[in-house]
């Protein structure tokens, strides 16, 4: 019988555990957190804006501010740098889609497997990720030109009438179309999150047991979708909410660990320039790189214990959609619960029975 969303977190709490910590391997970590970090499942925080305003010059000067940093640079010559760091972006964007394609079924395996071989992972699952690896790219492309029809009919919609030439005039239209077009908006990216989300929860499994494409995957995942609203929607439901809490979770003790290493770095940092100007150094070539050297490495470490962190929440995460999907899926469920091996059962001797008559005396020859 299937089990619920809720019924899950046991079992897949239990794996983890069982993973990690029986017995604890640092190496193990290491490897899942790099995988993790591949495979999408290491969450990031959200980028900071350290831009500062633009101060118009003193003394009346109205030059061209972009003009004080560059002022010789040739518009072409900056067109095509422009270019080619577009073009690098894309190039490395869709290299990093196929490792994190490939690295989904290897994590896929590690979870299932209780092991993470990296190496192996790669070797094995080169063709199941280059399916999904298209699928991904294709799904992105499809995602960017709804954003851009759903965006861009209000757009040509207000234009048509005439707000961009008098936006004052028509502001209760610009605020009610506004709101519209939000609220369609993040319906939209919810539809494409779950979309994504299911995908890599439930037809990945069946892509990796079976070798089948993607869109058979969804096609199975739909009949069994339809069958199960309910179940499937709580399995939803619930992520969100085991995922809200484990990034809390995970915020809170990133913070206390920035805490206690800011600190000694900090009081270390300043005994080293007091120390420092004590012996007549000065900020020079040679100090200002090992100051960057010993930040760098600082921030290394930092962001490697953060990782080890984020590696419980990395393998919960899968388990958690094995095991509920598993009760669903007869392959997975025949390879997470194998079938006990079978022993050969010798037959059972039977005692000859008592009483038995004489033998008959034995033939004497040439009578």
């Amino acid at each position: 019988m299937p089990i619920s969303a809720a019924d899950s977190i046991t079992p897949a709490f239990r794996h983890t555990t069982q993973q990690l910590l029986k017995p604890f391997r640092l190496g193990q970590w290491t490897r899942l957190a790099f995988v993790g970090f591949l495979a999408g499942e290491l969450g990031s925080g959200g980028s900071c804006n350290f831009s500062k305003p633009f101060r118009t010059p003193q003394g009346g000067d109205t030059q061209n501010p972009l003009g004080l940093g560059f002022p010789s640079i040739d518009p072409g010559l900056l067109a095509g740098m422009i270019a080619v760091l577009i073009v690098t972006g894309i190039v490395f964007g869709l290299i990093f889609m196929y490792v994190n394609s490939v690295m989904r079924f290897t994590l896929f395996d590690s979870v299932l497997e209780k092991n993470c071989s990296i190496c192996r992972g790669w070797t094995r699952r080169q063709g199941e990720g280059w399916r999904y690896f298209l699928w991904q790219l294709g799904f992105m492309l499809a995602t960017g030109f709804g954003a851009v029809v759903l965006l861009g009919i209000p757009a040509a919609f207000a234009f048509a009438l005439g707000w961009f030439r008098e936006p004052k005039q028509h502001l209760l239209g610009w605020i009610l179309g506004g709101i519209v077009v939000f609220f369609v908006m993040a319906v939209f990216f919810i539809t494409a999150a779950v979309i994504h989300v299911l995908t890599k929860d439930f037809v990945v499994p069946q892509m990796a047991l079976e070798n089948i494409g993607v869109v058979e995957g969804w096609r199975r995942l739909w009949a069994m979708m339809q069958a199960e609203r309910g179940g499937y929607a709580g399995y939803v439901g619930m992520k969100i909410l085991l995922a809200i809490v484990a990034g809390i979770a995970v915020a809170i003790v990133s913070v206390i660990l920035a805490v206690v290493v800011a600190i000694p770095a900090i009081v270390l940092g300043i005994v080293a320039v007091i120390t420092g100007k004590t012996a007549g150094l000065t900020w020079d070539v040679f100090t200002i790189t090992a100051a960057v050297v010993v930040g760098s490495i600082l921030l290394a470490i930092f962001f490697y214990v953060v990782s080890l962190i984020s590696v419980p929440v990395i393998v919960f995460f899968p388990a958690y959609s094995i095991y509920f999907f598993a009760s669903r899926y007869p392959p997975l469920y025949s390879v997470l619960y194998p079938a006990p091996p079978q022993t050969s059962v010798l037959p059972a001797v039977i005692p000859p029975p008592e009483n038995l008559p004489p033998l008959p005396p034995p033939a004497t020859a040439g009578i």
